[in-house]
C-alpha cells in the first residue's frame, strides 16, 4: 500500500493545465504543484517524505516550468501551490501569498575544462553582457558561449537583480528552459558560460564569486553573497491539505533535514 501511495508523487515538465482545479484537487486530499525548476528537486523529496511520515491519503502532482507559470498557475487556480524561486514582484496578479520554505545558491559555472577559478560582479556583467569576449581576461581561456535562461524563470530573476543589476544579457546567449539544460550545455559546451541553482553544479566548473566559493557551507553562513529565497505561491493562504504540508515543511525535523542536505533551511 505504502509503494502505491508513493505513486501520486509525479515528475513531468510543464505546466498542469489538465489537472482538476485547485480547490477541488484539495477537497480530495490531493495537492497540484507547479513552477520553478530549481525548485523542483527539492519538493520532491518533501512530498515523498511527507506521505510516508504525515500525508499518508494525501497525493502529489508536480510539474515544472518555471517560476512565473508556478505564480501564474496557483494565481489562477490551476494548482494548488506554484512553486517560486523568485521574490515576488509588483506586477504580480493580486490575492497570491508568497510563503518561504529554503533558502538556494546560484553559481556561475564554466565546463571542466575551462577552470575559472573566481570571478567579480564586473566580470560576470562583461561576460553574459557580451563586452568580455575570451576566458582570458577572467583567468580561463578560449571564446564564450553564453547560455541563459527564458524570461519565465526565478533563476534568471535572481541572476539579474543579485549579478547583473542592470547589465542586460547579451543577444547572442543561449536561451533555455532549465536549470538541468544550462547544466548539460556548459557540460557539452568549452566555450560555454552559464548559472544555476547550486544542486545543477555536478561534472562542471564552479566558479567563486567575489571571492566566496559558491558552497553550501557558504550559502549556510550568508558568506555567499548569491542567495535568494525558495517559495511556495499560493492564492490566498494555503489551506487544506496545501496548509498541512506547508507547515511540515517549517517545523519537521525530517523535512528540515531533507532541505539541509543541498540547501539552506530557514531554521
Amino acid at each position: 500500500m505504502r509503494s502505491k501511495r508513493l505513486l501520486g508523487v509525479l515528475g513531468a515538465v510543464g505546466t498542469l493545465a489538465v489537472l482538476p482545479a485547485a480547490a477541488d484537487a484539495q477537497s480530495r486530499g490531493t495537492v497540484t504543484i507547479s513552477g520553478s525548476t530549481s525548485v523542483f528537486p527539492l519538493m520532491q523529496p518533501l512530498a515523498r517524505a511527507y506521505v510516508r511520515s504525515e500525508g499518508r491519503g494525501t497525493r502529489f502532482r508536480i510539474a515544472q516550468g518555471g517560476s512565473d507559470v508556478g505564480v501564474a498557475d496557483a494565481a489562477a487556480g490551476r494548482v494548488t501551490l506554484g512553486m517560486s524561486s523568485r521574490d515576488p514582484r509588483a506586477g504580480d496578479p493580486g490575492g497570491i501569498v508568497f510563503s518561504r520554505i529554503a533558502r538556494d545558491a546560484v553559481c556561475v559555472i564554466t565546463n571542466s575544462a575551462n577552470r575559472v577559478s573566481n570571478i567579480s560582479q564586473q566580470q560576470v556583467q562583461g561576460l553574459f553582457g557580451g563586452t568580455i569576449r575570451d576566458f582570458g581576461a577572467v583567468g580561463g581561456s578560449g571564446g564564450v558561449d553564453v547560455v541563459v535562461r527564458s524570461a519565465p524563470s526565478g533563476t534568471q530573476d535572481a541572476f539579474q537583480s543579485l549579478f547583473l543589476g542592470s547589465t542586460r544579457p547579451t543577444s547572442t546567449a543561449q536561451t533555455v528552459a532549465s536549470n538541468g539544460l544550462v547544466q548539460q550545455a556548459v557540460r557539452s559546451n568549452p566555450r560555454a558560460v552559464g548559472y544555476v541553482s547550486l544542486a545543477f553544479t555536478r561534472g562542471v566548473n564552479v566558479a567563486s564569486y567575489q571571492g566566496v566559493a559558491c558552497t553550501l557551507r557558504n550559502a549556510r553562513s550568508g558568506q555567499y553573497p548569491g542567495t535568494r529565497n525558495f517559495f511556495v505561491v499560493s492564492r490566498g493562504r494555503p489551506r487544506g491539505a496545501a496548509l498541512a504540508f506547508y507547515r511540515w515543511i517549517r517545523r519537521d525535523r525530517d523535512a528540515q533535514r531533507i532541505i539541509a542536505d543541498g540547501y539552506v533551511p530557514l531554521r
